[in-house]
């Protein structure tokens, strides 16, 4: 049987002129977990439109397409026209399970939230030729899902070929989050087996590991179990974590013991109405420096997440933040806009006050407003996005972050990783557009390692080369 795989891009990604950086940071995992169900005799053809032009022209029997907010109509499109060249087309993700009702008009098939159980199900009801509608995920569970078909994956093109998610979902339930919405029905935060994570971090070459999971930290006994078992495999990592976990035991430290040299961190607001108004009761009365300062004093770089436009925030929300993220040194700031995306609690409050003002999903890519604002405008809440990022990435900023930290060794780390981040687009895009991308990940893995000699950390002589030559 052919089958293609699509994961739909925005345009952007796809342009000649200019290719951004982060639509080509990692693989489409989630379609190559499915595809690890379908038989070995099938023929697969995975493609990724953020790293490459997608084949229109052929008609395999079963298209599998991916979809989320901000690709959605371009996955409709595609969904039409596999269908009207005769193909079956099964359409799944956040977006689909959000809105089922619109998604179900361009395919044949849609499943609503996780696919570990429905698609094994689904593939026997196709095979026997009585496919359902609609596949609803009821049974939450990782254990015995077979390995990860990383070999459709292009590793070339990514500059993160290693991404890897070893939990589901979150243990929190923030109104703006489109994950609420996805988990329903069911557990909303479960884990893999120990043993199961670990092996498929043994088939991962190289050394470092990007951890996609919303909440690495999110179960305790699991992620102790894990670093543990990390420990010794000279792997660096990054990942993504909460305030509260950052704060709470030793769990931390269990992390960087085991590689982790880089966490993204949502901070979102430092306002307490406002992280009421998030139900983001994890980061309520949380002391966000203390949290900082731990991190660093472990070598951990920080990449902060701030939401602007909540009903708190005033004109003053955008140098305030900014000016405590590089008083903080926080290595990078990913900055957004309140976006209210369907199926959240924050769209049913918004929609139920009449405030949303758009349903033009392209627009909803945490940059535009789409929703009534209050105490900012529309464009006062705009120009305040875009100031607060060109105002973190200036080389000033920059250097007076990098200055913060105690040793030499971590100011030159922060140096390169946010200066490389955010002041060498050109340099990205030609690497992407030459295919050359995946070359820069040992210098990725320069800048992330860490030696401990006689307690203090430092670098080998190799690797203060490489992280000079970024």
């Amino acid at each position: 049987m052919k089958v293609k795989m699509i994961l739909p891009a925005l345009t952007e990604a796809e342009s000649p002129f200019w290719r951004p950086i982060k639509y080509s940071l990692f693989p489409p995992l989630g379609l190559a977990t499915l595809a690890a169900y379908l038989s070995p005799d099938d023929e697969i053809d995975l493609q990724d439109q953020h790293v490459e032009q997608l084949n229109i022209n052929d008609s395999p029997l079963l298209v599998i397409i991916q979809v989320y907010i901000t690709n959605a109509y371009r996955a409709y499109q595609l969904a039409d026209h596999y269908r009207a060249r005769g193909s079956y087309v099964i359409l799944g993700g956040l977006h689909v399970t959000s809105l089922p009702f619109e998604a179900a008009l361009h395919a044949d098939t849609i499943f609503i939230g996780p696919g570990e159980d429905t698609f094994p199900q689904f593939l026997k009801d196709f095979r026997e030729g009585r496919p359902q509608k609609v596949y609803n995920s009821t049974i939450r569970t990782l254990e015995k899902i077979p390995p990860i078909r990383r070999d459709l994956i292009k590793r070339h093109l990514y500059l993160v070929p290693n991404s890897i998610v070893v939990t589901r979902g979150c243990p929190h339930h923030c109104t703006f989050c489109y994950k609420d919405a996805f988990f329903e029905g069911g557990r909303t935060f479960y884990t893999q087996e120990v043993d199961d994570a670990l092996a498929e971090i043994d088939r991962l070459p190289g050394r470092h590991l990007y951890f996609l999971d919303d909440h690495l930290l999110g179960n305790t006994r699991f992620a102790t179990s894990l670093f543990d078992g990390m420990r010794g495999m000279n792997r660096v990592f990054q990942g993504a974590a909460t305030v509260d976990s950052i704060l709470r035991g030793d769990l931390i430290e269990k992390a960087a013991e085991a590689g982790l040299r880089s966490l993204f961190v949502g901070f979102e607001t430092f306002s307490p109405e406002n992280l009421k108004q998030s139900n983001k009761k994890q980061n309520l009365l949380k002391d966000y420096t203390k949290a900082v300062n731990r991190l660093h004093s472990l070598g951990i770089m920080i990449n902060g997440s701030f939401v602007f436009g909540l009903d708190n925030d005033d004109k003053d929300v955008f140098k305030r933040t900014v000016d405590w993220g590089v008083q903080n040194a926080i290595t990078t700031s990913t900055y957004h806009v309140l976006t209210p995306y369907p199926g959240t609690q924050l769209f049913k409050e918004m929609e139920s006050e009449g405030r949303i003002l758009t349903r033009n999903w392209d627009l909803y890519d945490t940059r535009n407003v789409v929703y009534e604002t209050k105490n900012l405008t529309a464009k006062e809440l705009t120009d305040g996005y875009w100031w607060a990022y060109k105002e973190f990435y200036t080389w000033n900023n920059i250097f007076k972050a990098s200055m913060k930290h105690e040793s030499h060794t971590h100011k030159l780390k922060h140096f390169l990783y946010s200066g490389g981040w955010k002041k060498f687009e050109a340099i990205w895009n030609f690497l992407i557009k030459t295919k050359n991308l995946n070359n820069t990940l040992p210098m990725l893995e320069g800048v992330l390692t860490k030696v401990r000699n006689n307690k203090k950390d430092t670098y080998s002589t190799a690797e203060t080369e490489s992280l000079l030559q970024i």
